[in-house]
C-alpha cells in the first residue's frame, strides 16, 4: 500500500531561533520543533534527561495508602505476593518489586498467570487456588488489577489485602482493594498517564524507599540503588510502546546505558543470542531484539521463564535460560508466518472484506499468544483496525490493534454488550466473548469504527521531519541525530527526504533487502553514501535513480567502525 508522503513545515523563525541557541543543525532544530519542542529549555532538558529531572511520584493517587500498607507487611514479615502480567510489561515491573522487596528482607514470591490456560489479570480461582495455599497476607499486582473486581472483593473476604498498581484504562468501578495506584484513574492528579506499569512500579519502589529512608531502616544495611534497576524499567516501557516523553524518555534513556555499559547476566545472555555485541544499544536493540524473545516465553510456555532469566545471578544458567527463549521466539515467527499465510489466502478468497473499516477475522486453530504480533502486522499492510479471535474450547479469545484515530477501548466500550470482557489501550486491547455472539460484535464494531473515521484515516502516511541535501550530511549531524535517542512512539526517528537521487550501485542481500551507493544529482560534492532499504520489492529492477526518497540516516557500527548510512524508508522513482 503506497503511503501519502507529509512534509512537516515547522515555523522557519522557530527552527532558526532554536538552531542558534542550542548551536545545533538545522536539520535537528526543525526535528524538535516538529516533536512541539520549541523553547531552549525544554529543548536542552529533552537532549540531557537524567533521573534528577523525574517528576515527583508521591501524587500518584493511593501512593501514601500502598507506601505504608508495604512497610507493614515487610516490618510484620507478612507473606507478599507480587502478581504480574506476562508481557515484558509486566515480567519486567514484578521483577523490579521482586528484587527490592528480596533486598529488605520481605517475604516475598511471585505469581504470573499462564496465556493460554488462565488468561490475563488477577481472578478469583488465584485467591482460592494460589493467595489461599501459600497463607498469603498482601497481594501487590503489577501492569493488572484495574479490572479485578470479582478477585479484590474474594481476597478481602479471604482476609487477603490487595494493592494495586497498573497502567491499563479504568473502567467505571474501581476495585475495593486497600490502593489502586493508576495514573488513569479520573481522581489522579499525577499527570503520567503515559508511564507504562513498570514505571508505575518503578515510582513505588522511590516512594518505598525515601518512607524507609525516613524511619532510618537502612542504617544496618545499603540502600538499594535505583538507579541500577533502569535497564528493566527502560525494556518494559520500550517494549509496551508508550510514548517516549517526559518521564518515560528519562527512564528509556537512563535504561539503555546501563543495558548497554553494565548488563545483568540475563541481559548479556539475551544480547549474546540476538547477536547484540555492542554498547550502543539503542531502542530497535530492545523492541525487536530482546522484547520479542523475552514475550516469546508467555506466548510459547510460561512467562515466569523471563522472570528467572533477569532474577539470576548465574552466567551459565542465563545463557541456557536465553537459548530456551530464542528457540521459543523461533518457534513464535515460524506460527506467525503461517497465521498470516491463512489470513492472506482467505482474504484473496473474500476480497470484499477489504472494502470494509475493520477486519474482524476468527478461526478455532489459531494460537493465542500469537495474535497480537499478527493483528499488528495485519494492521501494518492494510492499514484499519483488526480484532483476531481464536475459538478453540468454543469460547472467543481476541487481540485487538488499531490505527492513528480510532481509539480501541473506545470501540469494545461502544460494543460491551455482545462481550464477556475486555481490557487495555486506545492501540491495543483484548477481549473474551461467546463464540455466537462475533458475528454481531463484527458488525458493530464496523459500525464504530465507520462513523468516527474519514477515508484519509485509512491512507498510511510517512512524515517528512526534513529535507536534506546529500552535501549537507556530515559527521557531526548523525552524532546531533543521535542525541535524540531513544526513538520510539512519541519520538519517532526522524525521516528525511532528498531528491533526484542517483543510483551508482545495486545488489541483493538476504533475498529481501537491496543494498545500494547513492548520489545526488546536482550536489556540489557528489558524495556518495551507502544505503540499505529492507524488505524491498526485490522483483522490481532498480533504474538509474529515483524522484526522492524518505529516509533515516544513521551510524553502521561494525567491527569497531562507524560509517554513515541511508535507511530507505520510501522511494519514489522516475
Amino acid at each position: 500500500m503506497n503511503k501519502e508522503w507529509q512534509i512537516l513545515r515547522p515555523d522557519p523563525r522557530v527552527v532558526e531561533k532554536l538552531s542558534g541557541i542550542l548551536k545545533c543543525h538545522p536539520a535537528i532544530a526543525a526535528i524538535l520543533v516538529n516533536r512541539n519542542i520549541v523553547s531552549p529549555e525544554d529543548a536542552s532538558s529533552f537532549l540531557g534527561a537524567s533521573l534528577n529531572q523525574l517528576s515527583p511520584p508521591f501524587t500518584l493517587k493511593d501512593m501514601d495508602v500502598a507506601v505504608h500498607r508495604i512497610l507493614k507487611a515487610i516490618n510484620r514479615r507478612e507473606k507478599i505476593l507480587i502478581f504480574g502480567d506476562y508481557d515484558v510489561d509486566g515480567v519486567t515491573a514484578t521483577t523490579i518489586l521482586l528484587e527490592f522487596f528480596r533486598s529488605v528482607g520481605a517475604d516475598v514470591s511471585y505469581y504470573i498467570p499462564h496465556r493460554i490456560t488462565e488468561g490475563y489479570g488477577l481472578q478469583s480461582s488465584h485467591i482460592m487456588n494460589c493467595a489461599l495455599a501459600k497463607k498469603i497476607n498482601l497481594i501487590v499486582t503489577v501492569d493488572c488489577g484495574s479490572g479485578s473486581q470479582d478477585a479484590v472483593a474474594a481476597a478481602n473476604e479471604a482476609g487477603i489485602d490487595v494493592i494495586i498498581t497498573d497502567h491499563h484504562v479504568m473502567p467505571d468501578t474501581i476495585p475495593p482493594a486497600v490502593a489502586v495506584i493508576n495514573p488513569m484513574r479520573r481522581d489522579c492528579p499525577s499527570g503520567f498517564d503515559d508511564l507504562a506499569g513498570v514505571g508505575v512500579a518503578f515510582y513505588l519502589l522511590i516512594c518505598l524507599r525515601k518512607q524507609l529512608r525516613d524511619e532510618n531502616f537502612w542504617k544496618d544495611r545499603p540502600e538499594p540503588n535505583l538507579k541500577s534497576i533502569c535497564d528493566l524499567v527502560a525494556l518494559g516501557t520500550l517494549a509496551d510502546m508508550v510514548p517516549l516523553t517526559n518521564n518515560n524518555r528519562i527512564l528509556a534513556k537512563t535504561g539503555l546505558d546501563i543495558i548497554g555499559s553494565s548488563p545483568r547476566p540475563g541481559m548479556k545472555a539475551l544480547m549474546g543470542v540476538c547477536g547484540i555485541n555492542k554498547c550502543a544499544v539503542n531502542s530497535e536493540d530492545v523492541i525487536f531484539g530482546l522484547a520479542p524473545r523475552l514475550n516469546s516465553a508467555g506466548r510459547i510456555d510460561h512467562a515466569s521463564l523471563a522472570v528467572e532469566l533477569l532474577i539470576t545471578k548465574s552466567m551459565d544458567d542465563a545463557e541456557q535460560i536465553a537459548n530456551s527463549l530464542d528457540r521459543m521466539n523461533r518457534k513464535r515467527r515460524s506460527v506467525e508466518t503461517e497465521m498470516l499465510s491463512q489470513i492472506e489466502d482467505y482474504l484473496k478468497v473474500n476480497p470484499s472484506l477489504l472494502e470494509k473499516n475493520t477486519l474482524v477475522l476468527a478461526q478455532p486453530d489459531w494460537h493465542l499468544g500469537i495474535l497480537g504480533i499478527v493483528a499488528s502486522r495485519v494492521v501494518k499492510k492494510y492499514c484499519c483496525p483488526v480484532v483476531l479471535i481464536t475459538t478453540a474450547d468454543g469460547v472467543g479469545r481476541g487481540s485487538a490493534r488499531s490505527i492513528p484515530g480510532v481509539n480501541l477501548y473506545d470501540g469494545l466500550c461502544a460494543c460491551a454488550v455482545d462481550l464477556e470482557s475486555f481490557g487495555g489501550h486506545s492501540m491495543a486491547a483484548g477481549l473474551k466473548i461467546k463464540t455466537e455472539k462475533i458475528e454481531r460484535f463484527e458488525s458493530k464494531f464496523e459500525n464504530f469504527v465507520h462513523d468516527i473515521t474519514k477515508p484519509d484515516d485509512f491512507i498510511p502516511k510517512i512524515y517528512i521531519d526534513y529535507e536534506l541535501a546529500f552535501d549537507d550530511i556530515s559527521k557531526g549531524l548523525i552524532d546531533e541525530i543521535e542525541s535524540l535517542n531513544p526513538f520510539g512512539t512519541g519520538n519517532p526517528e526522524p525521516i528525511f527526504m532528498a531528491r533526484n537521487i542517483t543510483v551508482v550501485s545495486s545488489k541483493i542481500v538476504g533475498k529481501h533487502h537491496r543494498r545500494m551507493l547513492l548520489k545526488q544529482s546536482g550536489e556540489n560534492t557528489g558524495n556518495t553514501f551507502h544505503a540499505i532499504h529492507f524488505n524491498a520489492n526485490t522483483g522490481i529492477p532498480v533504474k538509474q535513480g529515483f524522484d526522492r526518497i524518505a529516509f533515516r540516516l544513521r551510524w553502521n557500527r561494525w567491527n569497531g567502525r562507524k560509517t554513515a548510512q541511508i535507511v530507505i524508508e520510501e522511494i519514489e522513482t522516475r
